[in-house]
């Protein structure tokens, strides 16, 4: 089987990045590129705290919203970097500098509309005044109250100030943010995980290009109604039930990390999800189960520098949460 991927998985481990190159398990249909404003929309929102533990929010300037409260947000713009677009939009709506801290969360529906959640710092600028609205925003405040309290453009943001309050006291993941590597497609690199009560420890590899060149497997995310519908959930579910016995019954999506190029391959937006999935034992003493496809195994995880990592990952959810 060669080696397994010990550097591969340091790196996604540690939350950085590892190249995707060409080779996919399950790669879509043939489609149009990954192209914000035509196929895709990325959308980047941040929380940001001053030193009094205020938390800054913007007043919206859009006909449908106008005179309501939010978060600082805003779309993506083609050739534009993740944490780029959101100091952008923190610059825009609020007047205010910043830097990322940790991404929140990952919230999609479907892999055609992805938001992309930020922890930040403010690092400088002035905050926005009315007498400085503008299409972006009408003001900017530091708000110390109950955010209910004011009229909300909407609810969503209450369960990622909640996530970030979360952060704050005692971060459940480690720092994670965007990775500067190319990606053509949106896919999922996953990290599938075997633990049985005794503390053996299994992951899925893949064995692809060169013959006995094991790696993670990573699938690419499809474009059609059905698969959007579906969103990143459905990209690692058909990979398990193409592979595994039938009805796997993974845990949650955990993201280790992700990875994006402004101006990608061709020009494409393409986004690789680092992502770590668990595959629940059937009973306490069980091994994983036995693959379907000669290109999968499992590897019986033996050294502590990458066990200990997983095993924390897993048991503590110490991941950035996907929610769709």
């Amino acid at each position: 089987m060669g080696e397994a991927p010990v550097a591969e998985l340091d790196a996604v481990l540690g939350g950085g990045g590892w190249d995707v190159g060409g080779s996919l398990e399950s790669p879509p249909r043939p489609t149009d590129p990954i192209r914000l404003g035509r196929n895709a929309c990325y959308v980047v929102l941040a929380v940001l705290f001053n030193e009094e533990d205020r938390v800054l929010l913007v007043q919206e300037a859009k006909a449908e919203c106008r005179g309501r409260w939010y978060l600082p947000a805003g779309r993506m713009e083609p050739g534009e970097g993740i944490v780029a677009a959101m100091r952008r939009e923190v610059k825009e709506e609020t007047g205010l500098e910043c830097e990322p801290l940790t991404l929140l969360a990952l919230e999609e529906r479907g892999p055609a509309w992805i938001r992309f959640a930020f922890l930040a710092r403010p690092t400088g600028g002035t905050l926005k005044t009315l007498e400085e609205a503008d299409a972006e925003s009408l003001q900017a405040t530091w708000w110390a109250g109950d955010p209910c309290a004011l009229p909300l453009r909407a609810l969503d943001i209450l369960p990622l100030l909640d996530l970030a309050a979360r952060y704050r006291r005692s971060p459940p993941h480690p720092p994670t943010l965007p990775q500067d590597l190319p990606c053509a497609q949106l896919c999922l690199r996953l990290l599938v995980a075997f633990a049985n009560d005794a503390g053996d420890l299994w992951v899925l590899l893949a064995t692809a290009g060169t013959p006995g060149t094991p790696r993670l497997p990573v699938v690419a995310c499809g474009t059609s109604p059905a698969e959007l519908r579906g969103g990143l959930r459905l990209a690692a579910l058909r990979l398990l039930r193409d592979c595994l016995p039938p009805d796997p019954r993974p845990g949650p999506l955990g993201l280790l990390g992700l990875q994006h190029r402004a101006g990608g391959p061709g020009g494409a937006d393409g986004v690789c999800f680092n992502v770590l999935l668990s595959i629940p034992p059937g009973s306490p003493a069980a091994g994983p189960p036995e693959t379907r496809r000669p290109q999968f195994h499992w590897w019986h995880v033996e050294e502590e520098s990458l066990r200990g990592p997983i095993l924390q990952r897993l048991r503590a959810a110490a991941t950035v949460p996907v929610r769709s």
